[in-house]
């Protein structure tokens, strides 16, 4: 995708010449419909819009200005108007920001209709919400909204193949410093997310565990992080028996990729471990061949974990970061992993494998245990494609959370819900791990059909000890995720801006929710 120029201008819209000029229409309590301008509204007030249009939450109304020899009223070739419906006063703040980002997927959606390359955007004022979080969160939709995936997609012969938005203006008649900060916010949110999306759309030959490491050392160098790429010889000579065996049916080596963010006057450090399953058939325990081609998903936790660093690298945050993917295929070859086979873990930690099909924990535990031991951080989150129980259990609508520690859980569920990622906890406990248990083993990776998302997370909670932790299962929300303007079908990119507005907000939290370590 061609990178899009957002800009902050008090310039008067009707000067505006470029192919889409968009206003944001509240709906009236009672009355005619009014708009910030005069203009438009004098047509609407004229016409009624026939009644096509009442600025309903997501009604769009498109057309054409009149140009007139003698006085021309708009330059730009198209106007939008976008309902935003009604704002009554009482609405949750978080549920104005996400208002804000599904108009702006909606603007993206209907310049994609009409091919325009060059919008401009004039922000609303709307009561609950200051005028900086418009800005943040409507160019954050818009840049969502806009995400496609070409790569791969060759040109007809006789049309040239639409790339999205090439400019984003966004009007305000205070151009301040708050303002184009916040509008720098949600566009490295947005960017981030997208980035996640672009690792997910790749197809499983093209991204493989080596893709995720030579894309770790491009943020390092970019961004001037550390990263570490762990190959299999280190890890046979280190013990991660988890990852080794997941790794055995396939010919493709797997990396274990490491980013460091040290900032001088760190904090603390929070670690963070991404599942990055380049592709997973399963094994020897072989899903079923209708619906394979989506396992090339199976690594959007370690994508989203990569997406963050890169907002983290533009951000500069004073809270140290740590991320971790471990990456590897999950093949049925010859040397595959058996089930009834039994590994030791990094931490010395033995599992009889029950099912090859369960291979997520596995990586994750080596890289939960190995990232607790080297770096000693303050808190740990891990992100996994990791159960279809997930599914059964919450949909595509929101991620599956569970923890050791409340006010962690707590940060992550206000930062889903600020983000528009929604997130819902699910208890632990020792009934959950005692499905578990195992005869010939320290335990088993699996405990059966019943609580399956609860007994995968009580697998990864062995391996974190006391350090606070969060396991977010994003099986139902990383592709088919609920149906929004700004959310594409295919990857979603979940996780990233969730994590993004946890490390945003760690330091006001930290004040007030997160306790540190004693």
């Amino acid at each position: 995708m061609k990178s899009t120029k957002v800009i902050v201008t008090e310039k008067k819209p009707e000067q505006f010449s470029g192919d889409l000029l968009v206003y944001c229409v509240e709906q009236p309590k009672k009355g005619a419909l009014k708009c910030d301008s005069s203009i438009v509204s004098s047509w609407l007030e004229q016409s009624g819009t026939l009644e096509e249009f009442r600025a309903k939450e997501g009604e769009l109304l498109l057309f054409y200005p009149r140009i007139e020899k003698e006085s021309v009223s708009f330059s730009a070739r198209r106007l939008l108007l976008v309902g935003l419906g009604k704002i009554e006063g009482n609405e949750a703040h978080d549920e104005l920001r996400e208002r804000c980002r599904l108009t702006g997927g909606l603007i993206a959606q209907q310049a994609g209709k009409v091919k325009a390359k060059k919008i401009m955007i004039c922000l609303p004022e709307i009561m609950g919400i200051p005028a900086k979080e418009v800005a943040e969160c409507m160019s954050e939709g818009v840049l969502l909204g806009d995400y496609r995936f070409l790569k791969y997609k060759k040109n007809a012969p006789e049309e040239e193949l639409y790339q999205g938005l090439e400019e984003i203006r966004l009007f305000a008649r205070a151009s301040t410093d708050a303002l184009h900060k916040a509008v720098r916010m949600g566009q490295i949110a947005a960017l981030a997310a997208r980035e996640a999306r672009n690792m997910a759309n790749e197809p499983g030959n093209c991204w493989t565990p080596s893709h995720f490491a030579t894309h770790g050392r491009m943020l390092a160098k970019k961004y001037s992080l550390k990263c570490t790429v762990l190959g299999k010889d280190e890890m046979k000579r280190m013990g991660m028996g988890g990852i080794l065996a997941v790794n055995q049916g396939s010919t493709e080596p797997p990396k274990m990729v490491v980013l460091e963010y040290r900032p001088i006057h760190k904090t603390q450090t929070l670690l963070l471990v991404g599942k990055g399953l380049t592709f997973d058939s399963g094994g020897v325990s072989l899903k079923p061949g209708a619906g394979m081609e989506d396992m090339k998903y199976d690594m959007c936790g370690g994508a989203a974990v990569m997406a963050l660093m890169q907002a983290v690298g533009e951000e500069r945050p004073d809270l140290g970061i740590v991320a971790i993917v471990p990456a590897t295929e999950n093949m049925a070859g010859g040397a595959a992993l058996k089930p009834g086979d039994i590994i030791t873990h990094y931490n010395g930690l033995t599992s009889e494998i029950v099912n090859t099909d369960a291979e997520g924990r596995l990586i994750l535990a080596d890289a939960l245990a190995f990232g607790l031991e080297k770096f000693k951080p303050d808190y740990v989150i891990d992100l996994a494609t990791l159960t279809g129980a997930a599914i059964i259990a919450l949909g595509h609508h929101r991620t599956a959370l569970l923890g050791n520690n409340d006010e962690l859980v707590e940060c992550l569920l206000a930062a889903g819900d600020r983000s528009g990622e929604p997130l819902w906890r699910l208890p632990l406990g020792k009934e959950y791990t005692k499905q578990l248990e195992s005869r010939v083993a320290d335990m088993k990776n699996t405990g059966g059909k019943s609580a399956g998302t609860i007994t995968a997370a009580a697998y990864l909670e062995k391996f974190v000890g006391d350090t606070p932790w969060a396991h977010l299962d994003i099986a139902g929300t990383a592709w088919e995720f609920t149906e929004k303007s700004y959310v594409p079908r295919g990857p979603s990119g979940i996780g990233a801006r969730t994590l993004l507005e946890l490390v945003r907000r760690w330091k006001k939290e930290e004040k007030t929710v997160i306790v540190q370590r004693k």
